[in-house]
């Protein structure tokens, strides 16, 4: 699908210098900024998830540890 991505010219720019450092395109750079973005996102909620259930789980043997 066709995408029109209107930039500043610091984002212009800053695109550039990725692409640069990659060695590809600006596109190719963006498609790769999105996809790592979107994957941190991914991971951080998992980290988030499974630190939450942790507490609950080991709540009684982490307040016994605090005193």
């Amino acid at each position: 699908m066709a995408m029109t991505l209107r930039l500043t010219d610091e984002q212009n720019r800053a695109l550039i210098e990725l692409a640069d450092t990659l060695g590809v395109s600006k596109q190719e750079a963006a498609v790769r900024a999105i996809l790592e973005a979107a994957e941190r996102r991914g991971h951080r909620e998992r980290v988030a998830e499974l630190s939450a259930s942790a507490r609950a789980r080991y709540a009684d043997l982490l307040d016994r540890l605090g005193r």
